[in-house]
């Protein structure tokens, strides 16, 4: 297939008379979601604008995609693009510090506290911690687990899906998952924590959408503030968001269940102080 010369809206408005009527709520609703398109699936497509699979399917290879998976890659490259642009050699700096602040600043206005106290109460009744995180969450889910041991609590983190699916089958009602995933859609952590769920276990879920598939499993669920593009994935704005909560769940814990930090510290702290090189 050939690339395709024009950017998605172009192409939509080129070829918007060759389409059937069904085919054209498809083009309008698209035209006005624009970027957030990217973060919907055909299922959301069809609740919106009432037409069928096969119908968005066409519509999308009316445009010359091979499917919708590559139409929401294109609207992503249109993001990037844009995003991209405003970003000039004199002004990146000040743009990637703002970010930085905003995403901890909107997490912490954004913060549900009776969802967080709930997910303290979970980290504390549990028995065993696994945190779950794929690709770009995968590196927040370690880095918790690190948090945690800091703090007295032996958490295990796990990237790979297989791995995850596993520990999921033989959990129990004493077992805490957190899971991370900025879309809430990512469908081996949704996999894992719907077959820990069947078992008993309870689950935090850390997520920009509430109502994503992976939210509805969870027992507590905290919000992220920070949308990434589908281009721009992994970006360091998702992972401070991520991380303010962790830091706003481990604080809590410490804080309300008066835990001894600074002995566990000690603790931790003389067993890793001979690893430096003199």
């Amino acid at each position: 297939m050939e690339e395709i010369k024009v950017n998605y809206i172009e192409n939509i408005k080129i070829r918007y008379e060759d389409l059937t009527k069904s085919e054209k709520k498809v083009a309008d609703y698209i035209l006005s979601s624009g970027e957030k398109i990217i973060n919907q699936t055909l299922t959301d497509i069809k609740k919106s604008t009432g037409v069928g699979d096969a119908t968005i399917i066409r519509f999308c290879q009316k445009l010359d995609y091979q499917g919708f998976s590559d139409l929401k890659i294109a609207i992503a490259k249109v993001a990037f693009e844009k995003g991209s642009d405003e970003e000039a050699p004199d002004s990146y700096t000040a743009l990637v510090g703002s970010r930085l602040i905003n995403a901890i600043k909107s997490t912490i206005q954004l913060i549900n506290t009776k969802e967080l106290n709930k997910g303290i109460e979970l980290i504390r009744n549990s028995k065993r911690i696994f945190i779950f995180g794929v690709g770009a969450s995968g590196v927040t889910a370690v880095d918790m687990a690190s948090r945690f041991l800091r703090e007295g609590i032996q958490a295990e983190a796990i990237t790979d899906s297989h791995y995850q699916a596993q520990n999921a089958s033989l959990m129990t009602s004493e077992d805490l998952i957190i899971a991370f995933s900025l879309s809430g859609r990512t469908k081996d952590t949704f996999d894992s924590c719907r077959i820990a769920k069947a078992n008993g276990a309870k689950i935090i879920v850390i997520t920009n959408h509430l109502l994503s598939p992976i939210a509805k499993k969870g027992d507590a669920v905290l919000q992220t503030t920070v949308e990434e593009l589908l281009m721009n994935g992994g970006s360091l704005s998702g992972k401070i968001s991520q991380l303010c909560i962790c830091d706003l769940l481990i604080t809590g814990y410490t804080i309300t269940y008066h835990i001894n930090s600074l002995k566990i510290r000690e603790q931790v702290l003389r067993s890793v102080i001979d690893k430096e090189i003199d």
